[in-house]
């Protein structure tokens, strides 16, 4: 969830005393616009990796801790999966109350009061502050945006309850929990559709060129897309005018779905023990 740190140490310089030098892992600094040119899938785990970061925040050997600066400028992207690199601003101080109109939350868009516990605490304040901030920067972009139409009705509730604060303040637990099953089930399920069109297979077999762009697609200048099986890659193929052959790789996105390369022509196909190519046939 947190920026892994492998080295640090002290200096003094006649600049500036105690200076302190960390190194921690290298990642990618966080674009949403290019997040949104994703696909679903990679943007799904980017969520369910924020996830596991509220969670450990709330229930952290410190206590409850709030990031106080919660914004995208404070995250990167490490092998596909998000973490806070900035922990300067966060704090494990809930706010103190005598009656619940001290624990008032002010959003851009919405207010939260809160309840004051008996010990004088605002309750589960930066909890909720953080669950807040992750909706509003996060989960409202990258969730519903070209989800798959089966989950897009569980993906609304929890995002509307994220937004809302309900269900005791746990919602983000019903994001890590309630979709991975059914994440799972939508992207291992045949989608087969009757096609009239024939597709030639040749085994070992690459075609190196014959590129075109698509959207989404795992490679920027080419059609590179997740599949669930062949049936699934005639579907897409037979959906695309430009389509004429499709290459099966051996790589796998992190879901399980096999990566295939869409290809607008097959003139040049060259051997490849790792790859499968179909090439559709023509009357």
């Amino acid at each position: 969830c947190c920026f892994q740190l492998y080295g640090y140490c002290y200096q003094d310089s006649n600049d500036i005393p105690d200076t302190l030098t960390t190194i921690t892992e290298l990642g990618s600094p966080l674009e949403m616009i290019q997040l949104l040119q994703t696909s679903w899938e990679d943007r799904f785990r980017i969520c369910l990796s924020l996830v596991r970061l509220l969670h450990y925040l709330a229930h952290s050997p410190l206590g409850s801790v709030t990031l106080l600066d919660f914004r995208p400028r404070q995250f990167v992207i490490v092998d596909g999966e998000l973490k806070v690199t900035d922990l300067d601003d966060a704090s494990v101080e809930e706010s103190s109350c005598t009656s619940n109109s001290d624990c008032f939350m002010e959003f851009p868009a919405r207010n939260f009061t809160l309840p004051c516990s008996v010990e004088g605490r605002c309750q589960s304040m930066n909890e909720k502050r953080n669950l807040y901030n992750a909706y509003r920067f996060f989960f409202t972009y990258l969730l519903p945006h070209s989800a798959p139409s089966s989950l897009r009705p569980l993906l609304d509730k929890i995002v509307n309850a994220t937004g809302n604060h309900n269900e005791h303040g746990n919602a983000y637990l019903a994001l890590e929990l309630s979709p991975s099953p059914s994440v799972s089930s939508e992207f291992t399920q045949k989608c087969v559709k009757s096609a009239n069109t024939q597709y030639r297979r040749v085994p070992e077999a690459f075609i190196p060129d014959e590129n075109y762009r698509c959207w989404p697609s795992y490679h920027h200048k080419g059609c590179l897309l997740s599949v669930f099986d062949v049936n699934e890659a005639i579907e897409i193929c037979d959906s695309y005018s430009q389509c004429k052959a499709f290459v099966l790789t051996n790589q796998t996105t992190w879901t399980g779905r096999q990566l295939v390369f869409f290809k607008m022509a097959s003139n040049h196909i060259v051997p490849d023990p790792d790859k499968i190519t179909y090439v559709k046939v023509t009357d």
